[in-house]
């Protein structure tokens, strides 16, 4: 009787197994190969060669770039420097990158590993970039000042909070206040692994203010790129693992409440919005498993799409970028300004498209 129920309780434990398995590998894409789609004339842009995982463009054509990321379990080709913020001018006929020089006698640049970004322009036109920071595998908020003329950014605050454990995105809504993506809920490596391979999308977003910080949605399934509408009235929200894009109207309380979701057959990252259209640009991995499990010789492939009219019944669906992996690998973002589109990566390089 005792070896039945021993046996019995293998037999769960291995259907369980499977079926974890084959749900992680579904909610990973895994057996997903792209057919290239490509663009007229497109560069690698010189000087980033290990990552722009994020990145944002002013009005006026500058463009962040956070570069160097070290995250937990994903290829870096630079693991023992600190990351950097990148300035790209795409007014330039040939743009190159410039590397930002950070000032504020606190702020510890050896461990600077950025990851999401977001800017915020306020009525005298000061620049705020809020840039997500992983120091030591934490995670904090750093608040800086852009200089134009200097090119640099002085360091102004940090900011953390037990609320923001596992930061992945940021979109900024004034220079201290913020919506941020928490991609795990668990901070223990081990827990966190877990908690990704049974899918208990138990990862949430916060509204951050100085006097005020809460949940305002939870339930996801690795919760990452996050981005509002040009008029301030709604948030969107990549849920990486689930292929879905959540669509939250924003009130006046900074509450959110659901409206829609759309489902893609490729992991969506971050989000751009064109501020003239507020069409949404999409960094995407068409193979999940790829950039969790790096192979040089079969590297992850980039996808971009464009998801235009998303607040009405029929959204317009285009995938305007596939490549696998030869040219770039692991596309996270994509924005675009003035008929250019410029695509980063997770810890490769970047490329600049015309379209």
């Amino acid at each position: 009787m005792a070896k039945l129920i021993v046996l019995t309780l293998l037999g769960i434990g291995l259907a369980l197994f499977k079926n974890h398995q084959f749900s992680y590998q579904t909610r990973l894409n895994a057996l997903r190969e792209v057919q290239p789609i490509e663009l007229p004339n497109c560069n690698l842009v010189k000087g980033i060669e290990t990552g722009s995982e994020d990145l944002e463009i002013l009005p006026n054509g500058l463009a962040f770039i956070s570069s160097g990321l070290q995250y937990p379990g994903i290829k870096s080709f630079n693991p023992n420097n600190p990351g950097k913020i990148l300035l790209m001018d795409l007014n330039e006929e040939d743009p190159t990158v410039l590397e930002l020089g950070i000032t504020g006698n606190k702020f510890d640049l050896s461990s600077f590993n950025p990851h999401g970004i977001s800017t915020f322009t306020d009525e005298d036109n000061a620049v705020y970039l809020l840039v997500v920071n992983h120091p030591d595998a934490k995670s904090t908020v750093e608040l800086f000042k852009f200089q134009e003329e200097e090119k640099s950014l002085l360091h102004l605050k940090t900011i953390r909070h037990k609320l923001l454990p596992n930061l992945n995105d940021i979109v900024a809504v004034g220079p201290e206040h913020f919506y941020a993506t928490n991609d795990h809920y668990f901070l223990d490596p081990y827990l966190r692994s877990w908690e990704m391979y049974l899918g208990l999308a138990w990862s949430y977003v916060v509204y951050y203010s100085p006097s005020e910080v809460r949940v305002v949605a939870e339930g996801f399934d690795f919760a990452n790129g996050i981005n509002i509408s040009p008029d301030g009235k709604y948030v969107y929200v990549a849920e990486l693992l689930a292929h879905k894009i959540h669509v939250y109207e924003k009130h006046a309380n900074w509450t959110l409440t659901p409206l829609k979701s759309l489902d893609f057959n490729t992991l969506v990252d971050n989000i751009s919005v064109d501020p003239e259209t507020g069409d949404l640009w999409v960094g995407c991995h068409p193979n999940g498993m790829k950039v969790f499990f790096y192979d040089s010789e079969n590297p992850p492939a980039s996808e971009v799409l464009q998801i235009q009219n998303i607040l009405t019944e029929e959204p317009k669906v285009t995938q305007v970028y596939a490549e696998n992996g030869t040219v770039l690998q692991g596309s996270a973002v994509a924005s675009v300004y003035k008929g250019k589109l410029l695509i980063g990566t997770v810890f490769h390089k970047a490329l600049y498209c015309e379209l």
